[in-house]
């Protein structure tokens, strides 16, 4: 496994070559990735920036998160992450955005939902594509698989997209709402 700094370089350099801006909404890493991708020199021409949204009003205030949506599926679902993806994207007017919500522990889990389950979701000019994952260790060690997963999760998806190649896109015009793909996993 190459190391977070190398992983976020290369989806980095994706962003760039696809001239593609990008948006976080994080909740139970709480900024992480965004510190992390922030290390990088030069970072503001792709991403604009994030929402940690760790209490649910700020998911619904800020993000646009459906109040039933978290009532009936609750914070770490799969209907949860992606509305959150989705208002990141709208929010900041981005053209990509990533969201992570989970239960890092060391409490907070239940027999439906254990400690150390992740909720990821990417949206991109063309696609959305969620994913759930299942970690183990403390608080800390969810909190950086999180985040490791979730910088390859969207370089995944960036790759696997075809008709995602370089544009001629307006710096000013930071949102695409072209029609969407998605795509559920499960693990």
């Amino acid at each position: 496994m190459k190391p977070l700094k190398d992983l976020l370089a290369e989806l980095v350099l994706e962003l760039r070559r696809k001239k593609l801006t990008v948006s976080f909404a994080e909740s139970c890493t709480g900024g992480r990735l965004s510190a992390a991708v922030t290390e990088i020199p030069g970072i503001s021409d792709i991403f604009v920036g994030s929402v940690i949204s760790y209490a649910n009003e700020v998911k619904i205030d800020l993000l646009g998160v459906r109040r039933e949506a978290l009532i009936d599926e609750g914070a770490v679902s799969e209907i949860v992450v992606l509305q959150m993806a989705q208002g990141v994207r709208q929010q900041l007017k981005t053209e990509c955005s990533v969201a992570i919500t989970g239960i890092a522990g060391p409490t907070g889990g239940s027999p439906q939902k254990p400690v150390g389950t992740v909720w990821f979701a990417a949206c991109g000019p063309n696609f959305e594509s969620t994913e759930r994952k299942s970690f183990v260790g403390s608080r800390i060690d969810v909190q950086d698989q999180a985040v490791y997963h979730a910088a390859g999760f969207m370089l995944r998806l960036l790759n696997q997209s075809p008709e995602l190649r370089t544009t001629n896109r307006d710096p000013e015009d930071r949102i695409n709402r072209d029609p969407i793909k998605k795509v559920s996993k499960q693990k």
